[in-house]
């Protein structure tokens, strides 16, 4: 990387080199059985420059061509993509704990052992087809520029997900779990979740109208999907935020707080830069209900004046991989603080409701706006404090400004899931509509 630097400096104003090597063991279980077991490696370079403020950039997976390399960024600037800011010059970062050297020596035969445990717990407790998953991952960042910047991290992450899945019914409940290093699955963890779906096995009908509703974690990015969306610099920058220009003001329940904590170690993938280089920061978005900040990346920060504020990512709503992607604003360490109520308190506390285990269509509705409308996946009934059973054929629709304006209560504990780390969370007065 130093030689590539030495010739970016004669071919550009400026520029950035960015390498990522990863190496991973995956084990996939269907019903109870070994279906995949895989290793992989892959590594990549991804280049960006600046010359006469025109952005220029190229990926590749092995450096075997320096020169050519180079050429193919010159070239891109054929596009004449504007650059109005500087590469960062970052030192004196925290000192992070992101490794965890105890994951070099699990293997898949403790992988697959682990599968097998908990399939079997499950098989013998429950009716449920099970998809399991496994990966134990390693990975190696770095981040080199010609302003002096030169950072680099090592992380490890070790990821399980158990899927319940109602039969014939497509739809089931999910649990996860999210480490630095291996760790057995707790064991209240997966009573409580083959609970939930023996209580809610038995087919249900009710009828629509406003009640409340149950967000489960695996739900909630349909409500952070839409508040990220309004605070992101991209749609500040576009105006079709209808939250800018409003920091300081109450626009959500006081009982609710978004945060962003990429310094927070005690998780896996915690990060001192972000994906340019910049230092990252701990970011509160909303405060008790209260709007604080907007983020944004070095592009965004540049075009509505703030500069970076450390949340420029190489990542995609839906994944991807970094070496291909351009960095642009996100939130990659997200969490909403955990109120005071158990799940079992909240669930005792409905009168009549759903718990909103998954959702269909999230991308449904004016995102950035807030509006969403998505089909239950699965929805379970809620009466006088009990479950009763699985609603089918129904769906939840509202906005998420009001919608988290009529918070009941927040669980007292995070889960890991798609999106952050989130708790349950408890609304009133929400939109619900059966077939029945």
């Amino acid at each position: 990387m130093d030689k590539l630097l030495v010739k970016l400096r004669k071919a550009a104003d400026q520029g950035e080199v960015y390498n990522l090597e990863s190496s991973s063991n995956s084990v996939d279980f269907q019903n109870g059985r070994l279906h995949d077991l895989e290793s992989k490696y892959q590594s990549g370079y991804s280049l960006r420059l600046i010359k006469d403020g025109i952005l220029g950039s190229a990926y590749t997976r092995n450096l075997l061509d320096e020169n050519d390399f180079i050429n193919n960024a010159l070239t891109s600037m054929l596009g004449k993509i504007r650059a109005g800011y500087d590469f960062p010059l970052t030192n004196k970062l925290p000192s992070l704990n992101t490794y965890d050297p105890d994951i070099a020596a699990v293997g898949s035969d403790l992988l697959v052992e682990e599968c097998h445990r908990i399939s079997a717990q499950i098989k013998s407790q429950t009716d449920a087809e099970i998809e399991l998953g496994v990966i134990q991952e390693t990975s190696n960042l770095n981040i080199v520029n010609t302003n002096s910047t030169r950072v680099g991290s090592r992380h490890s992450r070790y990821i399980l997900n158990v899927s319940l899945i109602y039969p014939g019914g497509g739809t089931g409940l999910d649990l996860v779990l999210y480490d630095k290093a291996f760790r057995s699955l707790e064991q209240n963890l997966l009573e409580e979740l083959i609970g939930m779906y023996n209580f809610s096995q038995k087919p249900v009908t009710t009828t629509g109208g406003p009640m409340q509703v149950l967000f489960l974690p695996a739900s909630i990015y349909t409500l952070t999907w839409r508040l990220l969306s309004a605070t992101s610099g991209k749609n500040i920058h576009e105006k079709v935020s209808p939250v800018a220009g409003r920091t300081g003001e109450l626009i959500l329940s006081p009982l609710f707080s978004l945060q962003d904590d990429p310094l927070n170690d005690e998780l896996p993938g915690a990060r001192a830069f972000d994906d340019e280089g910049t230092a990252t920061q701990s970011l509160m978005i909303y405060q008790n209900g209260v709007l604080q900040n907007f983020y944004n990346d070095l592009e965004y920060g540049w075009k509505n004046g703030t500069g970076s504020s450390g949340h420029g990512y190489r990542a995609g709503m839906w994944g991807g991989d970094p070496i291909t992607l351009k960095p642009s604003p996100n939130l990659q360490h997200l969490s909403i603080l955990p109120g005071n109520k158990t799940l079992s308190e909240m669930i005792r506390m409905m009168d009549r409701g759903l718990i909103l285990a998954g959702v269909m269509g999230a991308h449904s509705g004016n995102i950035p706006h807030g509006d969403f409308s998505v089909g239950v996946s699965p929805g379970i009934l809620v009466e006088h404090g009990k479950i009763t059973g699985r609603i089918k054929d129904a769906m939840v629709a509202g906005n998420v400004y009001n919608v988290l304006k009529n918070i009941i209560a927040i669980e007292n504990r995070q889960h890991p899931t798609w999106g952050g780390m989130f708790p349950a969370i408890l609304c009133d007065k929400i939109n619900v509509s059966t077939k029945s």
